[in-house]
């Protein structure tokens, strides 16, 4: 199992991040992001769909639970799982039709449903290190990436 990290220092650089990871993404491919309110998930996610092509302006889908974006040569499927709270719910939403569907998947508050998302994942996991930033400076992040799988590595091994 292969782990990544880094330090982004601004919002910028989180995207920067996620352009460079998007960049990579194939079809199939699945991140779980996982970091409390504000950690930065949403901009990394700016930064995958940036790196796919996406000229959509991207959003968390906390209320509507998925959002599919068109890149240039593929969908990239974008999930909230926050205000599930039971695995049955991922049929309806449409999950498992996204796991296996023409683009990669990423999935913000999808640690709770592991045993769902399957063995093959690039978890990634974001820190904000607020008790390194002064008073009034947004704080850096940490993200760390794990590999779970063949193609997870080859990710981790891109970047």
């Amino acid at each position: 199992m292969s782990e990544l990290r880094f330090v982004t220092a601004s919002t910028e650089e989180t995207i920067a991040l996620g352009e460079r990871l998007g960049k990579e993404l194939h079809a199939g491919d699945v991140l779980v992001l996982t970091g409390d309110l504000g950690a930065g998930k949403t901009q990394l996610t700016k930064g995958i769909a940036a790196g796919m092509g996406v000229t959509d302006d991207v959003t968390s889908p906390t209320f509507n639970i998925l959002m599919v974006y068109e890149g240039e040569q593929m969908p990239l499927y974008h999930f909230d799982l926050y205000r599930l709270d039971d695995p049955d719910q991922l049929e309806d939403i449409g999950f498992y039709d996204a796991l296996e569907g023409d683009g990669p998947c990423v999935i913000e508050w999808g640690e709770q449903f592991s045993d769902e998302i399957g063995p093959e994942r690039l978890d990634v996991f974001l820190t904000r290190r607020d008790d390194q930033a002064g008073v009034g400076e947004e704080p850096s992040r940490e993200v760390r990436l794990v590999a779970h799988g063949a193609r997870a590595e080859e990710l981790v091994a891109s970047l």
